[in-house]
């Protein structure tokens, strides 16, 4: 007999290569609600796993910018060594920035895309009960769900606003390494040390803010 968690692995592997043939075919979008379904996947469950991916990217993310901002302190106190490969890992830490940058951004998109449908399902469906007490419940999980899953979308959000300025702030940087690279020049950029500190602290505190929200979502999700 297989062991559950490895079935149920299987079954989510089954269903992400679904995912990518929708990415080459929008139009399979309904074809993969329903096989996911078949194999035991509802909307609700897939919301929940593309929270935990969404989650887990802007974890990701928020490591690699302290990561990049420790490099760019570390070459604006520049005392000695190759110009050329401080520089060369300034811009190696920028690029995987912009690499987990567009990870949050396709995962919350995802996110958007099932809760959407989600919704709209839910809501076509509480039209159909016929019992009024369960009508009413559902309506009632509902309108929490859709509450709880508003404040995470915005707590997201907002976190992935923060993300551009900071992106901004780094390419400015490299740039302006690749054009001047000498220790005159590197010395001219701990003036922007702070600057780009404030900012990376504030994308930190609202990625933090996101993933306690979402964390929160997931159990919720799976304790109703």
């Amino acid at each position: 007999m297989l062991n559950p968690t490895f079935s149920g692995r299987r079954r989510w592997a089954a269903g992400l290569v679904l995912a990518g043939l929708i990415v080459l075919f929008p139009g399979c979008q309904t074809a993969y609600y329903k096989t996911m379904e078949k194999i035991g996947f509802e909307k609700r469950d897939i919301l929940v796993k593309r929270v935990k991916r969404a989650n887990d990217a802007q974890t990701d993310t928020k490591e690699q910018f302290q990561s990049a901002l420790q490099r760019f302190k570390s070459v604006v106190a520049f005392e000695g060594g190759e110009l050329e490969e401080k520089y060369e890992t300034l811009k190696d830490e920028f690029e995987r920035c912009e690499d987990r940058a567009e990870q949050v951004h396709d995962r919350i998109a995802a996110v958007q895309d099932v809760a959407d449908d989600l919704f709209k399902e839910w809501q076509a469906e509480l039209k159909t009960y016929t019992n009024a007490n369960l009508r009413r419940a559902s309506q009632h999980q509902y309108d929490q769900t859709r509450r709880r899953y508003a404040r995470l979308l915005a707590a997201m959000k907002r976190a992935e606003s923060k993300i551009e300025p900071v992106l901004n702030a780094f390419r400015d940087q490299v740039l302006f390494l690749k054009h001047n690279l000498n220790a005159r020049a590197i010395a001219s950029l701990q003036s922007e040390v702070r600057a780009i500190e404030g900012d990376v602290a504030g994308l930190i505190k609202d990625m933090e803010a996101a993933i306690a929200e979402a964390d929160g979502f997931i159990r919720t999700m799976q304790q109703s």
